[in-house]
């Protein structure tokens, strides 16, 4: 499947439907999400996901070299256990990162008590955490809570509990859950995520979770959620800023699927992905629209998704889009520095339906009909018509890819400027 990315970036399956639920929706899986006091404004902001006897799990996370502990121990664990994970505590509010060996010493602790409690060995049980970098967890609430966490699994729509405790800045919970029968089988795969500043490609400030109740080889099922991660988490950007703590973690449990749905499979676990990774980009912080950048006709498919995430992270293209200025100059200027070769006379560029340039000239558009277009996105997030959508086409060749992104507004840095004091 060497051209996944290609093929999964243009998904529109008929096979696959969206359905109510979440992460709990997949037959076995139970979460919950309770407040423990971690927050001062008294939301939920401790969560769990417990998974069936001989799930198996895979993951992928940031790669900042000043990454927080938890994704040390996640990596070591999935490795350990080969996969065989069955709990992942959330704890939101503290980012528990470049806080010294506290920081290590404070999730074994948290791990190992929500071990004893579930019976589980320590290798079996992560931890992930998002909020302020620097600071730890309240280690002693987190336990004085996990009973009550525990008891909180059966709760009724305790799915969505889970997916309101993982939040910090996000203004709407992310969650979806996809049902298509294989075989005459029916599998489910559900989801929940957050993530709304520092958010760019390579991971960012984001937590995702996979739950899929079809049983798949661990090798097979770790390639699968490398590159659903690449053409979903990998192809969003907010603000140009990774950080510490960024984890996607995906469970697969059942009886084991006929190999003949395997990339049927991973069209589902894409379109879930995908839904979640531009729930987050559509929630970035100060925003008021969704940015898509479509690029077609590129020499191969890492070429055009270089370019796509180049000009969806563009500050300049950003801020047009929130004043509705079609400025194609910045679009151009951005395709020409994602280090991509192309043939400039052969580039075409869209905003929304208007085409703008072609073949290497810029056309005489109507400015304000394509401003117009523009506003009427800026509505407000989460509307159906809240997408701006940028097409370029660079060539001829057979690569294309989808980078989402956000508008760049003066909230962003009220909402940053004074984030800790």
């Amino acid at each position: 499947m060497k051209n996944a990315l290609l093929n999964l970036s243009r998904l529109t399956s008929s096979v696959w439907s969206p359905i109510s639920g979440g992460i709990t929706t997949p037959d076995g899986f139970l979460a919950a999400g309770i407040s423990a006091g971690l927050k001062p404004s008294g939301k939920k902001d401790l969560a769990l996901l417990y998974a069936p006897d001989g799930a198996c799990c895979s993951g992928t996370f940031t790669q900042s070299v000043t990454r927080a502990y938890c994704v040390d121990l996640c990596i070591d664990r999935l490795k350990a256990s080969k996969g065989k994970i069955r709990a992942v505590v959330i704890n939101s509010g503290h980012a528990n990162a470049c806080t010294g060996s506290r920081g290590k010493i404070d999730s074994e602790i948290i791990t190992f008590e929500l071990a004893q409690r579930l019976g589980l060995s320590n290798e079996e049980v992560l931890i992930c955490s998002t909020g302020v970098i620097g600071e730890p967890i309240p280690v002693e609430k987190v336990i004085s809570h996990l009973d009550h966490l525990i008891n909180s699994l059966d709760k009724e729509e305790a799915y969505l509990d889970a997916a309101n405790a993982i939040l910090t800045t996000d203004l709407q919970v992310k969650q979806i859950a996809y049902q298509a029968v294989l075989g005459g089988r029916r599998i489910t795969i559900g989801g929940m995520a957050k993530g709304s500043g520092m958010i760019h490609p390579s991971m960012a400030t984001m937590l995702s979770y996979i739950t899929c109740d079809a049983g798949i080889d661990n090798v097979l099922w770790s390639d699968m959620i490398n590159r659903v991660a690449d053409s979903s988490f990998n192809s969003i950007t907010v603000d140009g800023d990774t950080s510490t703590n960024d984890t996607f973690l995906a469970f697969s449990s059942g009886a084991e699927l006929d190999p003949r749905y395997l990339s049927t499979l991973e069209e589902g676990l894409h379109l879930t992905a995908q839904y979640l990774a531009k729930a987050i980009a559509r929630d970035g912080e100060g925003a008021n629209c969704l940015l898509e950048i479509k690029v077609e006709g590129a020499p191969s498919d890492l070429d055009a998704h270089a370019i796509a995430r180049t000009i969806a992270s563009s500050s300049l293209v950003k801020t047009a889009i929130h004043g509705s200025d079609p400025n194609w100059g910045r679009i151009i200027a951005a395709l020409g520095r994602a280090g991509t070769p192309f043939n400039f006379n052969d580039v075409k560029l869209w905003i929304g339906p208007y085409e703008i340039f072609s073949n290497g000239i810029p056309l005489n558009f109507d400015r304000q009909k394509v401003s117009d277009f523009m506003k009427s996105r800026l509505k407000g997030k989460y509307l159906i018509d809240d997408i701006i959508s940028i097409r370029l086409r660079i060539g001829i060749g057979k690569g294309s890819a989808i980078a989402w992104g956000c508008d760049l507004s003066d909230q962003y840095v009220r909402i940053n400027a004074d984030y800790t004091t």
